[in-house]
C-alpha cells in the first residue's frame, strides 16, 4: 500500500452532499463534485488488511477490487484505477451512485474506525475516466456469428449484453418501456441517478454493436416462441416487477399507490416535460404516507418532498 497510515493519519471525510435546502428545489443530482486531493487522503485510509473483507461474501456482491484501485486513487494514477475498477464492474457510474455499500459495511477499518469511503472514491474514478476521454466503447475484433436476444434492459440485462458482445455475439436488447434502463431508468428517482448518466453508458453500448429495441413487451407485443427461434439464444432478465401487497382494510380507498407506480410516473413526467405535462401522481400541499423505509421508501420520501407535500410519515 502507497500509505500503510494513512488511516491512522486521516480520518473519515465523505463527499458531502448539496444543501437540502437547495435540492429539495429540483430533481438534479444530490452529489457535489469531490476535490482530488481529498480523494487521495481516503484513498490511503484503506488498509494493507491479510484479508479485506470488503471483497468476502459479505462485502462487494461483483467483487470489485477495492484495495487494489484505492491505493491507485492515493498514488495518483487515475487511469489505471479505472482499469481495475472496469475488470469487475461493466457500470461503476451506476454502482458509485446507487449501490448501499456493503463493502463499507465489511470494511476491516470499520471495526475500529469509521470505513473507508468506498462508494465516494468507485464513483470519482469512473467520472473522471468520462471527463478524460478514457472510457470508450468495446467494439469485438471478430463476431461469432452467433445472434443472442436479452429481454429486459435493466442493470442485469444490460451487463449481459455487454458481455455477450464482448464475446463477438450479436446481441438485441427488448425492453417494453420507452426508455432502455429498467429500473435505472425509471426505478431510481433524477435526484440519485440522472439519466443523462444511463443515456451517455446506453450510447457506449449501442455504439459498440448492441442494438436496442423499446416498446417491445415479448409475450404480448412480440411473439416469445418467434423470438427464441430467431435468436441463438434468449437471455431473460425481466426485473421483479411485481409489487407485494398489503392485504389489509382500507387498501381499496382511493390515493394509495406502489411505489413504482409513484416513482416510474414522476420520472417520465420530468424527462418529458419538467412535470409541466401534469402527467404523475402529485403529492403538493398532500398528507402523505409512505410505509417502508428502504431505498425504495426513501426514494418516494424525496419524490414526495420535492412536489412540496403538506406533511409527511414513514412507516
Amino acid at each position: 500500500m502507497g500509505k500503510p497510515t494513512g488511516f491512522m493519519e486521516y480520518p473519515k471525510k465523505s463527499v458531502p452532499y448539496r444543501d437540502a435546502r437547495e435540492r429539495l428545489r429540483d430533481f438534479r443530482e444530490i452529489f457535489t463534485d469531490p476535490v482530488e486531493d481529498h480523494l487521495r487522503n481516503q484513498g490511503a485510509r484503506c488498509m494493507d488488511c491479510g484479508v479485506p473483507f470488503c471483497q468476502s461474501d459479505n462485502g462487494c456482491p461483483i467483487d470489485n477490487l477495492i484495495p487494489e484501485w484505492n491505493d491507485l486513487v492515493y498514488q495518483g494514477r487515475w487511469q489505471d484505477a479505472l482499469e481495475r475498477l472496469h475488470k469487475t464492474n461493466n457500470f461503476p457510474e451506476f454502482t458509485g451512485r446507487t449501490c448501499p455499500a456493503p463493502c463499507e459495511g465489511a470494511c476491516v477499518l470499520g471495526i475500529t474506525d469509521p470505513a473507508v469511503t468506498i462508494k465516494n472514491i468507485e464513483n470519482a474514478i469512473i467520472d473522471r475516466g468520462f471527463a478524460e476521454g478514457w472510457v470508450n466503447p468495446n467494439v469485438p475484433a471478430a463476431r461469432s456469428g452467433k445472434r443472442v436476444a436479452v429481454v429486459g434492459s435493466g442493470p442485469a440485462g444490460l451487463a449481459a449484453a455487454d458481455q455477450l458482445n464482448r464475446a463477438g455475439h450479436d446481441v438485441t436488447v427488448f425492453e417494453r418501456a420507452d426508455r432502455i434502463g429498467g429500473l435505472l431508468m425509471y426505478g431510481i428517482p433524477n435526484m440519485k441517478l440522472d439519466k443523462g448518466v444511463v443515456d451517455r453508458r446506453v450510447g457506449l453500448l449501442r455504439a459498440a454493436g448492441i442494438e436496442f429495441v423499446t416498446g417491445a413487451d415479448v409475450g404480448k407485443s412480440v411473439d416469445a416462441k418467434k423470438l427464441r427461434a430467431e435468436h441463438d439464444a434468449l437471455l431473460l432478465a425481466t426485473g421483479a416487477t411485481e409489487p407485494r401487497d398489503l392485504k389489509i382494510p382500507g387498501r381499496s380507498l382511493s390515493g394509495i399507490h406502489f411505489a413504482m407506480e409513484f416513482l416510474t410516473a414522476n420520472t417520465k413526467s420530468l424527462l418529458a416535460s419538467d412535470l409541466k405535462d401534469g402527467r404523475y401522481i402529485s403529492a403538493k400541499d398532500k398528507r402523505v404516507v409512505v410505509i417502508g423505509g428502504g431505498d425504495t421508501g426513501a426514494d418516494c420520501i424525496g419524490t414526495a418532498l420535492r412536489h412540496g407535500c403538506k406533511s409527511l410519515l414513514n412507516l
